[in-house]
């Protein structure tokens, strides 16, 4: 196969080496065995691996951090899968991703930015010649081949005619400044974390030919369709998910799958009934489809089950019914025997398998590495051949690599993405720790990372960090954050308190309009466990969060003074704010609460950290993005006010160009984790 590549300018790498310059005389203060802040510009990782229709090597999604444009870039690399020919196949400034195979695996269709905007191009694996699909004036999404490799389909936003009430405007004088356009909102969904303020139109899905030309709409009406895009075996139709009922935007959970012919545009509904069917996935031989679904009860946690049916839409079964987890990422067996599948469980990401008959086999294999920030689970995978699965390594040293795993059960790293840059580095070493919860005896787990050198006869301050969600989960994967922190002389720990995920349906909702509750008791156990074991300075206690770990960290404070200070990230502060303010309020009001916010305002007070703020004495730094949608940044700056008034030491920071998803930018986690740390450092004890 010939290599088809783009490399930087001379100029990009001159720029980049100026930069690392610059940073020398800094960077030889530190202790250069340990990670530092400069260093999460060089991190890497995995992601998207697509093994060729041979099974002689893997194309995947090489994601490093662009400095100049402070974000993820996005290149492809190709290796075998004996880990021999690690190259490059699209590398360059722009962006290359989500490669896709063709049914014959002569082509690779993949979406690129080298000429501005995101388009569709096809790349020749033989020649290495590349052409222009598609001239789009939005970014297509969920491209996918026909089997016949005749036409690629995709998913795509199609602006529509924005709705103005008031038309009697006079007119502007020429060369007048006026203040511009109201906008006119009506619909219930409009805005959205990371998106802003919803422009008018809807998500379709289009037919382009393989070759290049014109892209045809396939799908139509006032309804989004997007996700994932699968053709019949003829080449047809197409299978998708969505909701086409009239009162979609009230119903945030539901969807149905539907079979589109791509010819006429008909639409069949495939499964009817109440509750969310999603994430369809037909057979290689075209005659089942499977698809996840679970009932819709109404509460804060729930999970996927993972159910196939025949191709019209008949004989649905569960295959899935005794696994209490969440299931995800489904990917058919090459012989259509079985399904491969992702799930949580006690704090790791696994692939499992089930056959047709509902057999299952867990924990093929570990996967993670693809969170960079903080140690939630994550990771990816793809089909290899029989029984032969290539996944993202999960390590808690490192960021996700690429390893295979055999019918026999031989794993092969595939790549080592990081080694250069941390394999010099004295990382911190991480343990597992389980206490059982002063509440009801329940097992909590936890994770401690020791700071490098740690010697266990000093006493050294602790930082409790505490995940969002609240229905996620944390586990013993790598953490830049954690990382730091410990670098910087702190013992860390996190857990999954009552309310996590993969510990089971009964656990997770524990919490279920209950939230905050006893999850407190359990964080306060494990600080209690991490104490007993007689390394920390109960003098020096330090706790975060962000998200649903912010609402924690504000109830923290509340409740207790025995933390030195506490840094509150992206939190909710007020029930009765959020349940109006906040991106998802049709989903919250309606499964985090036990209903319309103003039925229900003595429960949302008594749940609120506001409802504590009277107690509060800790020190405490609040953190938000400024155009973070999902926990606004009214909520922030009430908890600020109310602090104020209580004369207790405080401070807001807000970083800039930031959704809720503060880590996008890589300058913006070293914000994030920089002021966290100068924050406890304001207020930690010098050492004597």
């Amino acid at each position: 196969m010939l290599k088809h590549v783009k490399n930087l300018s001379l100029l990009a790498t001159i720029v980049i080496t100026s930069f690392v310059s610059l940073q020398t005389s800094s960077a030889e203060k530190a202790d250069s065995k340990l990670i530092d802040y400069q260093d999460i510009f060089n991190l890497e990782y995995a992601a998207s691996p697509q093994v060729s229709r041979d099974g002689k090597y893997v194309i995947y999604e090489r994601r490093s951090m662009d400095i100049m444009a402070d974000s993820t870039r996005i290149n492809l690399w190709q290796v075998n899968v004996d880990g021999t020919g690690h190259e490059p196949v699209l590398s360059g400034k722009a962006n290359y991703r989500m490669p896709r195979f063709s049914p014959d695996g002569k082509r690779l269709a993949y979406l690129s930015s080298e000429e501005g905007d995101n388009q569709l191009y096809i790349l020749w694996l033989a020649s290495g010649n590349t052409s222009s699909v598609t001239n789009l004036q939005k970014t297509p999404s969920y491209i996918s081949w026909s089997p016949d490799g005749q036409w690629i389909a995709f998913s795509m936003f199609k602006p529509g005619e924005a709705t103005h009430l008031f038309e009697d405007m006079p007119e502007k004088p020429e060369g007048a400044k006026w203040a511009g356009k109201a906008k006119y909102i009506d619909q219930m969904s409009y805005r959205s974390n990371g998106g802003g303020y919803t422009e008018a139109g809807f998500n379709h899905i289009y037919v382009v030919p393989a070759l290049g030309g014109t892209a045809r709409q396939v799908t139509s009406g006032d309804f989004h369709h997007g996700g994932v895009i699968n053709w019949s075996k003829d080449s047809k139709k197409l299978i998708i998910d969505g909701d086409r009922h009239d009162d979609w935007q009230d119903r945030p959970l539901e969807s149905d799958i539907y079979q589109v012919d791509v010819n006429s545009g008909e639409i069949i509904e495939l499964v009817k009934r109440t509750g969310p069917d999603h994430s369809p996935s037909i057979s290689p031989n075209g005659k089942k489809i499977a698809y996840l679904s679970f009932e819709d009860k109404k509460l804060s946690s729930q999970n996927a089950h993972l159910y196939v049916m025949d191709s019209d839409g008949k004989n649905a079964k569960d295959l899935t019914p005794s696994l209490d987890r969440n299931v995800g990422n489904v990917r058919w067996a090459k012989n259509g025997k079985g399904l491969y599948f992702s799930y949580d469980d006690y704090g790791q990401s696994y692939v499992g398998y089930v056959d047709l008959k509902g057999k299952l086999k867990k924990r093929i294999v570990e996967i993670g590495g693809q969170s960079l920030g903080r140690p939630y689970t994550s990771g990816d995978y793809s089909v290899a051949g029989n029984k032969t699965l290539v996944y993202t390594v999960a390590n808690n040293q490192r960021p996700a690599d690429l390893a295979l795993v055999n019918r026999k059960g031989k794993v092969i790293q595939l790549t080592r993405l990081n080694d250069d840059l941390l394999g010099h580095k004295t990382l911190a070493a991480v343990e597992t720790m389980t206490v059982t919860s002063s509440v009801d005896s329940r097992d909590i787990e936890a994770w401690i990372a020791l700071p490098p050198n740690f010697d266990k006869t000093k006493k050294y301050p602790l930082i409790l960090e505490i995940h969002g969600g609240p229905h996620a989960a944390y586990g013993p994967n790598y953490s830049t954050e954690i990382q730091l922190m410990a670098a910087k002389g702190y013992v860390v720990v996190w857990a999954n308190p009552r309310g996590s995920t993969s510990y089971g349906a009964d656990f997770a909702n524990l919490i279920h309009h209950n939230y905050p509750s006893q999850d407190y008791n359990d964080l306060m156990d494990v600080v209690d466990g991490v104490i007993a074991k007689g390394y920390v300075d109960e003098e020096q206690l330090f706790v975060t969060g962000g998200s649903g770990g912010g609402v924690l960290t504000a109830w923290i404070v509340g409740k207790t003074n025995r933390f030195k200070a506490a840094v509150v990230a992206k939190p909710v502060i007020n029930w009765m704010s959020f349940s109006l303010t906040a991106d998802g309020y049709a989903y919250y009001t309606k499964y985090w609460m036990p209903g319309k916010p103003w039925e229900h305002a003595d429960h949302l007070w008594k749940h609120s950290p506001l409802s504590l703020v009277g107690n509060v004495k800790t020190p405490t730094m609040l953190l938000t993005g400024e155009v973070d949608y999902r926990t606004p940044m009214s909520e922030t700056e009430q908890y600020y006010q109310a602090l104020k008034l209580q004369k207790v030491d405080s401070a807001m920071v807000r970083i800039p160009k930031a959704h809720h998803g503060i880590a996008a930018r890589p300058s913006n986690l070293i914000q994030k984790i920089g002021n966290i740390l100068a924050w406890f450092e304001k207020y930690k004890t010098p050492e004597k």
